[in-house]
């Protein structure tokens, strides 16, 4: 009989290098040693925040293009969709949350790094759409590395579309929150990650635009230990809220029930 445990039983964590047995972890997927989180799926993370089984996903039936031909592109996405499931990466529907009603969409890392391309441009436009048409808020969960480099300037564009889509969904007077995770960073935190009318961050959060490393690299300032985290962001006044994992959902339902829009769900 083998006395060697399960493979994926036990994981170093990224932190402090400590050995955690996936029990450990626990739903909130945090070490119970130097209180690090590890990064969510879009699924784990609609699981998370979500009332059970109240979330309705819009059917997403437009595929991603390779429109420049980009090399090795075809091969990299088709791998990303086999090790997360997803057809892009991100995840947009309606939901409930502590009772309240409202439009959510949710972006994967762990499909090429939650990159903003295309499609997931036109996905976001879905959302605020069908947040406008049913009169509901608009919930953005962030996790992205920034715009997709294999699609090029149509990558860029939509950072455009979008912000001119949200300013229709402020002219109709319906709340976006966005809620920023870890890694929110390049053309996302450049672009929309900021417009909410409500803008909040999960502890632990890596926020920026350019990495640590390349600003360095370029200029000879000497960063501050927790640059780019988002307690430093919150201290100077980028963020309204820094929130930890188990408290996000109930900070959430509280802020949609302030609002007014939508109703609980009972109602």
């Amino acid at each position: 009989m083998s006395h060697y445990p399960s493979p994926g039983t036990w994981s170093a964590c990224p932190n402090c290098g400590r050995h955690v047995h996936q029990r450990q972890w626990g739903t909130d997927q945090q070490c119970p040693y130097c209180h690090y989180w590890r990064r969510l799926t879009a699924t784990q993370r609609i699981q998370q925040l979500t009332d059970a089984e109240t979330f309705q996903p819009f059917e997403m039936p437009e595929r991603t293009v390779d429109r420049l031909a980009f090399p090795d592109y075809p091969a990299k996405l088709q791998r990303a969709k086999q090790e997360t499931g997803l057809s892009e990466a991100i995840i947009c529907g309606t939901a409930q949350i502590a009772q309240q009603s409202c439009v959510l969409a949710v972006m994967d890392s762990h499909f090429m790094m939650g990159t903003l391309n295309t499609a997931v441009t036109r996905r976001l436009l879905y959302a605020s759409e069908q947040a406008r048409a049913r009169q509901l808020p608009l919930v953005i969960v962030t996790a992205s590395g920034g715009a997709r480099m294999q699609e090029g300037i149509y990558a860029l564009v939509g950072m455009n579309l979008i912000l001119a889509e949200l300013a229709r969904l402020a002219q109709d007077q319906l709340p976006l929150i966005t809620v920023l995770t870890d890694p929110t960073m390049g053309g996302v935190s450049a672009s929309f990650a900021f417009e909410g009318d409500l803008v909040l961050a999960e502890a632990g959060a890596k926020i920026g635009f350019a990495g640590a490393r390349v600003i360095q690299q370029t200029t000879p300032a000497d960063l501050p230990a927790d640059f780019q985290t988002a307690d430093q962001l919150f201290e100077n006044g980028m963020l309204d809220a820094v929130v930890e994992r188990p408290h996000l959902k109930a900070y959430l339902g509280r802020t949609l029930a302030n609002y007014g829009i939508g109703g609980r769900a009972d109602g």
